[in-house]
């Protein structure tokens, strides 16, 4: 059985994360609602409600894989374009050149090494025995 200073601390601590969850979100209804069931009820009465959190857009797995390869493209092509420019004479500092060069093949490399995990765990999962 809880005793009522540990379910207070509990207490305490879901309203810290309802806070720091309703500051990600962008909104303050989580935070409003469970400030508002702290202060009208004490550690039983919270055990026996629930708070219902606002639903938020997830997400589309593809969608985030798309945007990111999308970020790791604009870097390379901005790597390029900064290149072609130092190489036909424009003012463009080569330190400058060499950081876009070094970033595109970081950010190439990064994806490259996720890829890999990815189809690993994948061929993993194919291999498990059902």
């Amino acid at each position: 059985m809880i005793d009522p200073t540990s379910a207070s601390s509990i207490q305490s601590m879901m309203e810290t994360i309802r806070s720091y969850q309703s500051q990600a979100a962008g909104s303050t209804n989580a935070g409003n609602s469970a400030q508002h069931i702290a202060q009208n009820s004490g550690p039983s009465a919270l055990q026996a409600k629930t708070i219902i959190a606002p639903t938020t857009e997830q997400p589309n797995f593809t969608e985030s894989v798309r945007n990111l390869l999308n970020q790791v493209n604009d870097v390379n092509v901005n790597s390029d374009r900064m290149a072609d420019a130092y190489q036909r004479g424009e003012d463009i500092p080569l330190t400058d050149v060499v950081l876009g060069m070094q970033k595109a093949s970081l950010s190439f490399e990064a994806t490259l090494q996720v890829r890999n995990k990815v189809l690993k765990a994948y061929e993993d999962i194919m291999n498990m025995p059902v």
